[in-house]
């Protein structure tokens, strides 16, 4: 199973979108599952306020651990995963107009605004927007490279 399926896997079971992407991503984060799933539980829903998309936030959290902060100089290391957090969102924002979770789940999206989404074969919102998510994650993790 990869790392899509996974996340899809997570979300059918009942987890978050911040808790399947967060879990989809435990190589890199070296988190357990049991760890990111315990993380990740309060950000579903916006952290059930309606705000940011826990994709996002799940996101974040996965590009905040793969990007150490160098104690040395946290300052440098912040503005680092400051700036991967903002090129994130501004990418997710330009694909589906909004980064809050109550507008987009009246937003209508559809599968082939994402491969991977097309991939797996799932028409369902949130689960479009997890993978989009990831899709981004992966991309700038591999720009950082």
């Amino acid at each position: 199973m990869n790392r899509y399926e996974q996340a899809i896997a997570y979300h059918k079971k009942g987890y978050n979108c911040s808790q399947s992407l967060l879990a989809s991503f435990q190589d890199i984060t070296g988190l357990s599952e049991q760890a990111s799933f315990d993380i990740g539980a309060g950000f579903g829903a916006g952290a059930f306020t309606g705000e940011l998309c826990g994709a996002l936030s799940g996101g974040i959290m996965v590009l905040g651990m793969a990007t150490p902060v160098d104690q040395n100089d946290p300052v440098a290391s912040k503005r680092r995963t400051g700036k991967l957090s903002k090129e994130f969102q501004t990418r997710f924002e330009a694909k589906y107009g909004n980064l809050r979770c109550a507008p987009l789940l009246k937003t209508e999206i559809a599968p082939d605004q994402c491969p991977a989404a097309q991939a797996v074969g799932t028409e369902n919102r949130c689960e479009i927007l997890i993978l989009s998510a990831m899709e981004i994650v992966e991309e700038i993790l591999k720009e950082q490279e």
